[in-house]
């Protein structure tokens, strides 16, 4: 079954372009990612939200993501648990 991570970020004030840069082609690779989107929620405010092909290749998948968040961790806000707040689960309801 599909599983979904999603991550928030608060970004320095004047480094949303490099936030955004570590993201960008042939910086990601993070194995059996199916798709990830980076959306915008407020000013220097993200959430990234990845879909997986399942809680194994999400897990699996957790040294690649950590390795390019070091790339840009610096450019972060801390926040109550780290500089990240991170979630992720196996889908239960697709809607549409």
């Amino acid at each position: 079954m599909t599983a979904f991570n999603v991550v928030r970020f608060k970004v320095r004030p004047g480094k949303d372009h490099a936030f955004l840069s570590a993201h960008g082609p042939g910086k990601v690779n993070w194995p059996s990612l199916q798709q990830g989107t980076i959306i915008r929620i407020g000013a220097g405010d993200y959430c990234l939200i990845g879909e997986w092909l399942d809680e194994q290749a999400l897990k699996a998948a957790l040294p690649s993501m950590l390795a390019t968040l070091d790339t840009f961790r610096d450019v972060l806000l801390p926040t109550t648990s780290g500089v990240t707040e991170a979630m992720s689960g196996q889908a239960v309801l697709a809607i549409a």
